[in-house]
């Protein structure tokens, strides 16, 4: 039964993940993502307003990684958390716009205008509505006076590496490959935001509701210009179906 199912429903995923499906199975698991991305930030972001358990985890991460910084790891997580910033992430973004561009990838450079600048103003926006205060010390390794809940640098590198990844994921087919792809991205977002919670100046919950947010815009973007793109490519495929058929 299984050898009869199998290929069959490895038949239908293909079918719905084709250029010629304008919606379909992409679409669900692109607002699946997105719904469950959005689902965490929120229940971060209602525990941190009310206080809850995971403000006192944030305060005793906080303070045990500033009482045990030391160098040699101080100046890389400061090397890490610099290149990561709002001009190290610019700059990353424009040369992944101009290799979308030189390769003709046109729809993947029109989601990288939605993904990155969109997601940027969406971050200021949320810190904005929450307010949070950034942790605070008697010797701190970095001063910041923005504030603090979601972390700006997290949602950054979650953006930017996770469009990569898609990119790549689509370009990979086998498992291993796209496995690694997952851990690659996940790992250099794992960095930036280990970075900003060494030097404090971001809490835990800042740099996982960061993240969430970063998923979160990433499937609304990718799945919409996926969906324009099949919606073409099916409409471009009408016409030469039209003037094939026998009359």
């Amino acid at each position: 039964m299984l050898a009869i199912l199998f290929p069959r429903l490895r038949r239908f995923v293909a079918a719905r993940l084709s250029p010629e499906e304008a919606t379909g199975l992409h679409m669900t698991i692109g607002l699946a993502l997105m719904v469950a991305a959005a689902w965490v930030f929120g229940g971060i972001a209602e525990e941190v307003v009310d206080g809850d358990d995971i403000t006192v985890l944030d305060a005793w991460l906080a303070n045990f990684l500033h009482r045990h910084a030391t160098e040699p790891v101080t100046s890389v997580m400061l090397f890490i958390t610099h290149w990561h910033s709002m001009v190290g992430s610019a700059i990353m973004a424009l040369l992944l716009a101009v290799f979308f561009y030189v390769r003709k990838l046109h729809y993947w450079l029109l989601a990288e205008l939605f993904v990155v600048p969109g997601g940027m103003l969406l971050n200021v926006l949320l810190k904005y509505v929450f307010q949070r205060e950034r942790p605070s010390f008697d010797e701190p390794l970095l001063t910041l006076t923005t504030y603090s809940f979601p972390s700006g640098h997290t949602a950054n590198a979650a953006l930017l590496y996770g469009l990569i990844g898609c990119w790549l994921w689509m370009r990979f087919r086998r498992a291993r490959a796209r496995a690694a792809i997952v851990a690659a991205a996940c790992t250099m977002v794992a960095l930036v935001a280990f970075s900003r919670m060494y030097l404090g100046v971001h809490y835990l919950s800042d740099v996982l509701a960061a993240s969430a947010e970063g998923v979160a815009w990433l499937a609304v973007c990718v799945t919409g210009v996926s969906t324009l793109r099949r919606r073409r490519a099916m409409q471009a495929a009408r016409p030469s179906t039209i003037k094939g058929s026998p009359n």
